[in-house]
Protein backbone atom coordinates (compact mmCIF):
# COMPACT_ATOMS: atom_id res chain seq x y z
CA UNK A 1 0.00 0.00 0.00
CA UNK A 2 1.50 3.55 -1.03
CA UNK A 3 1.69 6.00 1.34
CA UNK A 4 -1.10 8.37 1.88
CA UNK A 5 -0.28 12.20 2.64
CA UNK A 6 -2.38 14.25 5.07
CA UNK A 7 -3.25 16.77 2.15
CA UNK A 8 -4.39 13.53 -0.06
CA UNK A 9 -6.43 12.12 2.50
CA UNK A 10 -9.75 14.23 2.25
CA UNK A 11 -9.44 12.85 -1.45
CA UNK A 12 -9.89 9.14 -0.51
CA UNK A 13 -12.86 7.14 -0.90
CA UNK A 14 -14.50 6.43 2.20
CA UNK A 15 -13.92 2.64 3.33
CA UNK A 16 -10.86 2.41 1.83
CA UNK A 17 -7.71 1.46 3.17
CA UNK A 18 -4.64 4.24 4.15
CA UNK A 19 -1.63 4.21 5.21
CA UNK A 20 0.08 7.40 6.93
CA UNK A 21 3.37 8.16 7.99
CA UNK A 22 4.34 11.00 10.14
CA UNK A 23 5.24 12.20 13.72
CA UNK A 24 2.99 12.40 16.73
CA UNK A 25 1.38 15.88 16.97
CA UNK A 26 -0.95 15.30 19.77
CA UNK A 27 -2.59 12.95 21.98
CA UNK A 28 -6.03 13.48 23.35
CA UNK A 29 -7.48 10.23 25.64
CA UNK A 30 -11.24 11.05 26.68
CA UNK A 31 -13.62 8.38 28.16
CA UNK A 32 -14.67 6.72 25.31
CA UNK A 33 -12.67 7.26 22.27
CA UNK A 34 -8.65 8.23 22.00
CA UNK A 35 -7.74 10.95 19.06
CA UNK A 36 -4.36 10.93 17.77
CA UNK A 37 -3.04 13.61 15.33
CA UNK A 38 -0.76 12.78 12.89
CA UNK A 39 1.61 15.58 11.49
CA UNK A 40 3.64 15.04 7.79
CA UNK A 41 5.28 17.08 5.39
CA UNK A 42 1.63 18.40 4.10
CA UNK A 43 -0.46 18.90 7.36
CA UNK A 44 -2.12 17.59 9.66
CA UNK A 45 -4.53 14.22 10.04
CA UNK A 46 -7.09 13.07 13.16
CA UNK A 47 -7.08 9.32 13.70
CA UNK A 48 -9.84 7.94 15.87
CA UNK A 49 -8.46 4.85 18.20
CA UNK A 50 -10.34 3.13 21.08
CA UNK A 51 -10.20 4.59 24.61
CA UNK A 52 -6.86 3.70 26.54
CA UNK A 53 -5.19 3.09 23.15
CA UNK A 54 -1.42 3.22 24.11
CA UNK A 55 0.36 5.37 21.85
CA UNK A 56 4.09 6.85 21.38
CA UNK A 57 4.93 10.38 23.14
CA UNK A 58 4.74 13.09 20.90
CA UNK A 59 7.30 14.35 17.89
CA UNK A 60 7.76 10.36 18.08
CA UNK A 61 7.85 9.17 13.88
CA UNK A 62 5.05 6.96 13.33
CA UNK A 63 3.05 4.80 10.52
CA UNK A 64 -0.81 4.60 10.69
CA UNK A 65 -2.94 1.93 8.51
CA UNK A 66 -6.60 2.30 8.63
CA UNK A 67 -9.87 3.26 6.89
CA UNK A 68 -10.80 6.38 5.95
CA UNK A 69 -13.86 7.85 7.23
CA UNK A 70 -15.93 11.28 6.83
CA UNK A 71 -16.29 13.30 9.82
CA UNK A 72 -17.04 16.64 8.65
CA UNK A 73 -15.56 17.36 12.59
CA UNK A 74 -11.95 16.26 11.21
CA UNK A 75 -9.49 18.48 9.42
CA UNK A 76 -10.44 18.03 5.49
CA UNK A 77 -13.50 16.27 6.44
CA UNK A 78 -11.92 12.91 6.28
CA UNK A 79 -10.30 10.95 9.15
CA UNK A 80 -8.73 7.82 9.60
CA UNK A 81 -10.56 4.62 11.76
CA UNK A 82 -9.93 1.23 13.01
CA UNK A 83 -6.22 2.01 12.85
CA UNK A 84 -3.22 0.08 13.77
CA UNK A 85 -0.33 2.49 14.98
CA UNK A 86 3.32 1.67 14.85
CA UNK A 87 6.58 3.20 15.96
CA UNK A 88 9.23 4.15 13.58
CA UNK A 89 11.46 4.93 15.86
CA UNK A 90 12.90 5.08 19.44
CA UNK A 91 9.93 6.79 21.80
CA UNK A 92 11.10 10.75 21.25
CA UNK A 93 11.69 12.84 24.40
CA UNK A 94 9.61 15.30 25.38
CA UNK A 95 10.13 18.56 23.18
CA UNK A 96 11.81 21.95 24.73
CA UNK A 97 8.14 23.58 23.82
CA UNK A 98 4.24 22.47 22.94
CA UNK A 99 4.45 21.80 19.15
CA UNK A 100 0.64 21.30 18.98
CA UNK A 101 -0.24 24.64 20.02
CA UNK A 102 -1.17 27.36 17.72
CA UNK A 103 1.69 29.42 18.40
CA UNK A 104 5.12 28.72 19.46
CA UNK A 105 5.10 29.73 23.33
CA UNK A 106 8.36 30.87 23.67
CA UNK A 107 11.75 33.16 23.34
CA UNK A 108 14.04 33.05 21.04
CA UNK A 109 17.05 31.37 22.76
CA UNK A 110 14.90 28.47 23.28
CA UNK A 111 13.50 28.44 19.95
CA UNK A 112 17.02 28.54 18.25
CA UNK A 113 18.96 26.20 20.63
CA UNK A 114 15.89 23.79 20.06
CA UNK A 115 15.85 24.26 15.80
CA UNK A 116 15.84 20.78 15.64
CA UNK A 117 12.11 20.06 16.86
CA UNK A 118 10.73 23.73 17.14
CA UNK A 119 11.23 24.41 13.39
CA UNK A 120 8.84 21.30 12.45
CA UNK A 121 5.94 23.81 14.22
CA UNK A 122 4.02 24.44 11.37
CA UNK A 123 3.95 28.32 11.46
CA UNK A 124 7.74 28.31 11.84
CA UNK A 125 8.19 25.69 9.00
CA UNK A 126 5.74 27.86 6.78
CA UNK A 127 8.79 30.78 6.86
CA UNK A 128 11.26 28.52 5.28
CA UNK A 129 8.58 27.62 2.87
CA UNK A 130 8.35 31.21 1.99
CA UNK A 131 11.77 30.88 1.54
CA UNK A 132 12.21 28.25 -0.69
CA UNK A 133 9.00 29.56 -2.86
CA UNK A 134 11.39 32.49 -3.30
CA UNK A 135 14.05 30.52 -4.74
CA UNK A 136 12.09 28.63 -6.89
CA UNK A 137 10.85 32.45 -8.15
CA UNK A 138 14.31 33.73 -8.22
CA UNK A 139 15.84 30.35 -10.24
CA UNK A 140 12.89 30.60 -12.77
CA UNK A 141 12.59 33.50 -13.51
CA UNK A 142 16.43 34.04 -14.52
CA UNK A 143 16.66 30.62 -16.43
CA UNK A 144 14.12 31.91 -18.65
CA UNK A 145 16.13 35.16 -19.06
CA UNK A 146 19.16 32.79 -20.25
CA UNK A 147 21.25 33.05 -17.05
CA UNK A 148 23.87 30.32 -16.39
CA UNK A 149 23.69 29.12 -12.39
CA UNK A 150 27.13 29.00 -11.36
CA UNK A 151 29.06 28.35 -8.03
CA UNK A 152 32.20 30.21 -7.03
CA UNK A 153 34.75 28.83 -4.12
CA UNK A 154 34.25 29.63 -0.72
CA UNK A 155 37.47 29.55 0.33
CA UNK A 156 39.75 32.39 -1.43
CA UNK A 157 42.80 34.06 -1.08
CA UNK A 158 41.60 37.76 -0.52
CA UNK A 159 39.10 39.51 1.06
CA UNK A 160 36.24 40.09 -1.80
CA UNK A 161 35.79 43.76 -0.93
CA UNK A 162 38.69 45.65 1.13
CA UNK A 163 37.52 47.04 4.82
CA UNK A 164 35.19 44.38 5.54
CA UNK A 165 36.55 41.94 8.05
CA UNK A 166 37.01 38.10 6.98
CA UNK A 167 37.05 35.09 9.02
CA UNK A 168 40.66 33.62 8.47
CA UNK A 169 40.93 29.75 8.01
CA UNK A 170 44.51 27.50 7.72
CA UNK A 171 44.66 26.20 3.90
CA UNK A 172 47.25 23.46 4.16
CA UNK A 173 49.81 26.00 6.35
CA UNK A 174 48.77 28.80 4.57
CA UNK A 175 45.98 31.44 5.44
CA UNK A 176 42.76 31.66 3.16
CA UNK A 177 39.47 33.35 3.96
CA UNK A 178 35.62 32.73 3.43
CA UNK A 179 34.30 34.16 0.89
CA UNK A 180 32.42 37.78 1.84
CA UNK A 181 30.46 37.35 -1.68
CA UNK A 182 31.17 35.89 -5.34
CA UNK A 183 31.45 39.14 -6.30
CA UNK A 184 34.85 38.81 -8.07
CA UNK A 185 34.37 35.34 -9.51
CA UNK A 186 31.11 36.45 -10.88
CA UNK A 187 32.23 39.35 -12.82
CA UNK A 188 34.88 37.06 -14.44
CA UNK A 189 32.28 34.28 -15.16
CA UNK A 190 30.40 37.35 -17.39
CA UNK A 191 33.41 36.60 -19.70
CA UNK A 192 32.32 33.34 -19.78
CA UNK A 193 28.50 33.34 -19.89
CA UNK A 194 27.17 36.53 -19.73
CA UNK A 195 24.48 36.17 -17.59
CA UNK A 196 25.28 33.96 -14.40
CA UNK A 197 23.53 33.65 -10.78
CA UNK A 198 24.27 32.34 -7.66
CA UNK A 199 22.99 31.08 -4.57
CA UNK A 200 25.48 29.58 -2.08
CA UNK A 201 26.43 31.05 1.86
CA UNK A 202 28.72 34.21 2.41
CA UNK A 203 31.03 34.73 5.43
CA UNK A 204 30.85 38.30 7.29
CA UNK A 205 33.05 38.53 10.14
CA UNK A 206 31.79 41.68 11.33
CA UNK A 207 30.75 42.36 14.93
CA UNK A 208 27.01 43.42 14.12
CA UNK A 209 24.66 42.10 16.79
CA UNK A 210 21.29 43.61 15.43
CA UNK A 211 18.32 42.24 14.25
CA UNK A 212 18.84 42.62 10.83
CA UNK A 213 22.68 40.88 10.63
CA UNK A 214 24.10 37.49 10.52
CA UNK A 215 27.78 36.07 9.88
CA UNK A 216 27.19 33.66 7.75
CA UNK A 217 23.27 34.12 5.27
CA UNK A 218 22.49 32.79 1.60
CA UNK A 219 23.10 35.38 -0.86
CA UNK A 220 21.56 35.65 -4.26
CA UNK A 221 23.59 36.71 -6.73
CA UNK A 222 23.01 37.68 -9.95
CA UNK A 223 25.20 39.52 -12.84
CA UNK A 224 24.97 40.30 -16.27
CA UNK A 225 26.95 41.64 -19.51
CA UNK A 226 26.60 44.03 -21.95
CA UNK A 227 24.82 46.54 -19.91
CA UNK A 228 24.00 49.90 -21.26
CA UNK A 229 24.38 51.06 -17.25
CA UNK A 230 22.83 50.64 -14.04
CA UNK A 231 19.30 50.98 -15.01
CA UNK A 232 19.22 47.83 -16.83
CA UNK A 233 20.80 45.86 -14.35
CA UNK A 234 17.83 47.85 -11.79
CA UNK A 235 15.28 46.62 -14.02
CA UNK A 236 16.33 42.71 -14.48
CA UNK A 237 16.41 43.22 -10.48
CA UNK A 238 12.89 44.47 -10.43
CA UNK A 239 11.77 41.26 -13.00
CA UNK A 240 13.86 38.69 -10.11
CA UNK A 241 11.52 40.40 -7.16
CA UNK A 242 8.58 40.06 -9.26
CA UNK A 243 9.69 35.82 -9.35
CA UNK A 244 9.99 35.86 -6.28
CA UNK A 245 6.83 37.18 -5.25
CA UNK A 246 5.30 35.12 -7.71
CA UNK A 247 6.94 31.97 -6.32
CA UNK A 248 5.69 32.95 -3.00
CA UNK A 249 1.97 33.07 -4.25
CA UNK A 250 2.29 29.85 -6.25
CA UNK A 251 4.06 27.83 -4.41
CA UNK A 252 3.30 28.41 -0.78
CA UNK A 253 0.31 29.95 -0.42
CA UNK A 254 -0.72 27.47 1.96
CA UNK A 255 2.20 29.19 4.24
CA UNK A 256 1.33 32.52 3.28
CA UNK A 257 -2.12 31.44 4.89
CA UNK A 258 -0.52 29.59 7.61
CA UNK A 259 1.60 33.25 8.55
CA UNK A 260 -1.13 35.90 7.74
CA UNK A 261 1.31 37.96 5.70
CA UNK A 262 0.57 40.55 3.14
CA UNK A 263 2.10 39.49 -0.05
CA UNK A 264 3.65 42.88 -2.16
CA UNK A 265 2.58 43.50 -5.27
CA UNK A 266 5.87 44.59 -7.13
CA UNK A 267 5.20 47.92 -9.87
CA UNK A 268 5.93 48.21 -13.04
CA UNK A 269 8.63 51.02 -12.36
CA UNK A 270 9.85 51.20 -8.97
CA UNK A 271 10.14 54.44 -7.81
CA UNK A 272 13.61 55.79 -8.13
CA UNK A 273 15.50 58.45 -5.70
CA UNK A 274 19.16 60.12 -6.43
CA UNK A 275 21.19 59.57 -3.24
CA UNK A 276 20.88 63.47 -2.88
CA UNK A 277 16.70 63.46 -3.15
CA UNK A 278 16.81 59.93 -0.38
CA UNK A 279 18.91 62.43 2.24
CA UNK A 280 16.56 65.37 1.71
CA UNK A 281 13.19 63.31 2.30
CA UNK A 282 14.92 61.46 5.12
CA UNK A 283 15.78 64.69 6.83
CA UNK A 284 19.45 63.56 6.56
CA UNK A 285 22.72 66.25 6.25
CA UNK A 286 23.51 66.82 2.80
CA UNK A 287 27.19 65.30 3.10
CA UNK A 288 25.53 61.96 4.68
CA UNK A 289 27.84 59.03 3.07
CA UNK A 290 25.32 56.91 3.46
CA UNK A 291 21.88 56.13 4.55
CA UNK A 292 21.39 54.68 7.90
CA UNK A 293 18.64 52.37 9.28
CA UNK A 294 16.33 55.24 10.37
CA UNK A 295 16.63 56.98 6.99
CA UNK A 296 15.97 53.71 4.90
CA UNK A 297 12.34 53.62 6.93
CA UNK A 298 11.51 56.95 6.13
CA UNK A 299 12.18 56.35 2.40
CA UNK A 300 10.19 53.70 2.77
CA UNK A 301 7.50 55.54 4.41
CA UNK A 302 7.66 57.81 1.45
CA UNK A 303 7.78 54.95 -1.01
CA UNK A 304 3.72 53.91 0.46
CA UNK A 305 2.66 57.24 1.06
CA UNK A 306 3.53 59.06 -2.44
CA UNK A 307 3.59 55.91 -4.80
CA UNK A 308 1.65 53.20 -2.95
CA UNK A 309 5.16 51.32 -3.49
CA UNK A 310 6.04 48.50 -0.81
CA UNK A 311 9.83 48.95 -2.53
CA UNK A 312 12.18 51.98 -4.18
CA UNK A 313 15.47 52.43 -5.50
CA UNK A 314 18.30 54.80 -4.67
CA UNK A 315 20.95 55.65 -7.03
CA UNK A 316 23.64 57.65 -7.13
CA UNK A 317 25.54 56.73 -3.91
CA UNK A 318 29.14 58.63 -3.56
CA UNK A 319 31.66 57.41 -5.32
CA UNK A 320 34.36 57.12 -2.32
CA UNK A 321 31.92 55.28 -0.77
CA UNK A 322 30.87 52.59 -2.76
CA UNK A 323 33.06 49.17 -3.66
CA UNK A 324 35.84 50.19 -5.78
CA UNK A 325 34.77 48.14 -8.95
CA UNK A 326 31.30 50.53 -8.82
CA UNK A 327 31.40 52.47 -12.13
CA UNK A 328 31.59 56.24 -11.07
CA UNK A 329 28.98 58.02 -13.22
CA UNK A 330 30.91 59.19 -16.52
CA UNK A 331 29.10 62.88 -16.33
CA UNK A 332 29.95 63.23 -12.75
CA UNK A 333 32.34 61.04 -11.62
CA UNK A 334 31.70 62.07 -7.17
CA UNK A 335 28.30 59.93 -8.11
CA UNK A 336 28.40 56.55 -8.80
CA UNK A 337 26.12 53.75 -11.03
CA UNK A 338 24.82 52.10 -8.13
CA UNK A 339 21.90 51.67 -6.37
CA UNK A 340 20.29 49.64 -3.47
CA UNK A 341 16.09 48.81 -3.16
CA UNK A 342 14.99 49.42 -0.34
CA UNK A 343 11.88 47.08 0.91
CA UNK A 344 9.01 48.14 3.14
CA UNK A 345 12.02 50.32 4.88
CA UNK A 346 14.88 47.96 5.38
CA UNK A 347 17.88 48.24 2.37
CA UNK A 348 17.18 44.47 0.85
CA UNK A 349 20.14 45.00 -2.04
CA UNK A 350 22.80 46.33 -3.35
CA UNK A 351 24.52 46.54 -6.87
CA UNK A 352 25.54 48.47 -9.33
CA UNK A 353 27.50 48.65 -12.80
CA UNK A 354 31.17 47.86 -12.52
CA UNK A 355 33.93 48.85 -14.30
CA UNK A 356 34.89 46.57 -16.85
CA UNK A 357 38.51 48.10 -17.92
CA UNK A 358 41.74 46.61 -17.10
CA UNK A 359 43.18 50.47 -16.11
CA UNK A 360 40.16 51.36 -14.41
CA UNK A 361 41.35 49.28 -11.79
CA UNK A 362 44.92 49.35 -12.06
CA UNK A 363 43.64 53.58 -11.30
CA UNK A 364 41.00 52.98 -8.64
CA UNK A 365 43.41 50.61 -6.47
CA UNK A 366 46.12 52.89 -6.68
CA UNK A 367 43.74 56.56 -5.95
CA UNK A 368 42.25 54.03 -3.03
CA UNK A 369 45.74 53.30 -1.82
CA UNK A 370 45.41 49.26 -2.43
CA UNK A 371 47.92 47.28 -3.26
CA UNK A 372 48.07 45.56 -6.47
CA UNK A 373 49.20 42.23 -5.69
CA UNK A 374 45.83 40.80 -3.24
CA UNK A 375 44.10 42.07 -6.60
CA UNK A 376 46.23 40.50 -8.99
CA UNK A 377 44.58 37.56 -10.56
CA UNK A 378 41.12 39.49 -10.27
CA UNK A 379 42.35 42.48 -12.01
CA UNK A 380 44.30 40.68 -15.15
CA UNK A 381 40.72 39.10 -16.26
CA UNK A 382 39.99 43.03 -17.30
CA UNK A 383 42.94 42.64 -19.93
CA UNK A 384 41.19 39.54 -21.87
CA UNK A 385 37.62 40.98 -22.79
CA UNK A 386 35.32 41.50 -19.90
CA UNK A 387 32.02 43.37 -21.47
CA UNK A 388 30.43 46.29 -19.67
CA UNK A 389 28.31 44.73 -16.86
CA UNK A 390 26.77 44.77 -13.80
CA UNK A 391 24.97 42.97 -10.97
CA UNK A 392 23.33 43.19 -7.37
CA UNK A 393 22.87 40.41 -4.76
CA UNK A 394 20.08 39.91 -1.84
CA UNK A 395 20.27 38.57 1.35
CA UNK A 396 17.57 35.30 1.48
CA UNK A 397 16.90 35.74 5.26
CA UNK A 398 16.57 39.72 4.95
CA UNK A 399 13.88 39.40 2.35
CA UNK A 400 11.64 36.91 4.30
CA UNK A 401 12.21 38.40 7.15
CA UNK A 402 10.76 41.37 6.16
CA UNK A 403 8.16 39.77 4.17
CA UNK A 404 7.17 37.66 7.29
CA UNK A 405 7.29 40.83 9.19
CA UNK A 406 9.47 39.24 11.77
CA UNK A 407 11.45 41.14 14.61
CA UNK A 408 15.09 39.29 14.08
CA UNK A 409 16.46 37.90 10.98
CA UNK A 410 17.27 34.56 13.11
CA UNK A 411 13.66 33.68 13.24
CA UNK A 412 13.80 32.95 9.65
CA UNK A 413 17.17 30.97 9.92
CA UNK A 414 17.00 27.89 9.94
CA UNK A 415 20.54 27.90 11.80
CA UNK A 416 21.79 31.13 12.43
CA UNK A 417 25.55 32.08 13.04
CA UNK A 418 26.15 35.30 14.78
CA UNK A 419 28.88 36.53 17.52
CA UNK A 420 27.71 34.02 20.04
CA UNK A 421 26.36 30.90 18.53
CA UNK A 422 27.89 28.30 16.26
CA UNK A 423 25.40 25.64 17.38
CA UNK A 424 23.25 23.72 16.65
Amino acid sequence: MRRTLTSALPHATPGEEVRLQGWVHRRRELAKVTFLVVRDRAGLAQVVLPAGTELPPEETPIEVVGTATANAQAPGGVEVTDATVTALGEAADTPAVELWRPTLETGLPTMLDHAATTWRHPVQRAKWEVAAASLRGFRETLDAQDFTEVHSPKLVEQATESGATVFEVDYFGRPAYLAQSPQFYKQVLVGIFERVYEVGPVFRAEPHDTVRHLAEYVSLDVELGFVRDHHEVMECLRDVVAGMVEGVRRYAGAAVERLGIDVPDVPEKIPTLHFRDALEIAGAPSDEPDLSPAHERALGEWAMAEHGSDFVFVEGYPTANRAFYSHPDPEDPRWSRSFDLIFRGIELVSGAQRMHRYDEYVRTLEQRGYPYAPYASYVEAFRRGIPPHGGFAIGLERWVGRLVEAPNIREVTLFPRDLHRLAP
